[in-house]
């Protein structure tokens, strides 16, 4: 390997993991706007799972019309089609994955004909087939926390649940996560030591009727060393920058905060703002 002047060592770029292509073997309402899918079949090879509980993968739709095989070339697709006729990208938590049945679960937040994914999720056949990258993730919750503080809304339930899960018997830590109505409540397993706090919107989220941020400034502050965990629509989590890391000094590295998304954007704006003023969480 090559050192330049300065820098690390030069090392090859890691080969692009395989796309994985997964069948629909199973649906569930598991919420009035929550739908579990159980993903498997032979892709499940392909799988390379992450010891994480915020565990993402990229899920591709393409234009049913166009007849395109799975997995896509991306490359080849971007000489051919014009940029509007790509497959699109789709951002979703991997709830859970069971290596004996080679499945996993992955929950779609649906209101009614809105979104791609989550319309997908509702109406698509089981034994249909979908194609993904990933996947990716960080967040564990760690031993050495005195304090562990969860915040997010509907999207952010697989992610705050799989850490709830594995969390060990001592710690302790508040859950507070914002949904629709009572109705979209979910029993979660956490430490007797975790409480779980649920918020009603009693209507599909604005930035006008969100209660996440106020709840999280009312909520008793812990001594000690907290670890954070906020996940959810980005203005919101900007707020919550402000309180965490602004007013209550906790420290970078001991957060996992920023925006699964953006209220009035597809997640195509929605990434590409990211590289823009309005779409980042920390200023630097």
């Amino acid at each position: 390997m090559s050192q330049p002047a300065g820098g690390r060592p030069q090392t090859e770029a890691r080969p692009a993991r395989p796309q994985v292509v997964l069948q629909v073997l199973k649906r569930e309402q598991i919420a009035p706007h929550l739908i579990r899918l159980t993903l498997g079949g032979p892709g499940f090879a392909n799988f390379v799972d992450k010891d994480v509980t915020d565990r993402y993968v990229k899920f591709l739709f393409a234009k049913p019309e166009l007849g395109l095989d799975m997995p896509y070339d991306m490359e080849e697709l971007r000489n051919k089609l014009a940029p509007e006729d790509l497959p699109v990208r789709r951002t979703y938590t991997v709830r859970s994955s069971d290596h004996e049945a080679q499945t996993i679960d992955v929950d779609f937040v649906v209101h009614g004909d809105e979104g791609l994914a989550g319309k997908w999720a509702r109406d698509t056949e089981i034994g249909s087939s979908i194609c993904f990258a990933g996947p990716a993730g960080l967040f564990v919750p760690r031993e050495e926390f005195d304090f562990h503080f969860f915040a997010g809304d509907e999207t952010a339930i697989p992610a705050i649940s799989a850490a709830l899960e594995a969390m060990s018997p001592q710690m302790k830590g508040v859950a507070i996560i914002e949904v629709a109505d009572a109705a979209d409540e979910l029993e979660l397993v956490h430490p007797e030591g975790v409480e779980v706090r649920w918020l009603h919107r009693n209507e599909a989220f604005t930035p006008q009727n969100t209660v996440l941020e106020q709840a999280v400034r009312e909520y008793p502050w812990s001594g000690g060393r907290v670890q954070v965990f906020a996940h959810g629509e980005r203005e919101v989590m900007k707020r919550l920058r402000l309180y965490f890391y602004d007013e209550r000094a906790v420290e970078r590295r001991d957060m996992s905060l920023s925006a699964y998304w953006a209220f009035g954007r597809a997640e195509d704006a929605f990434q590409a703002e990211k590289r823009t003023e309005v779409g980042k969480i920390f200023a630097d």
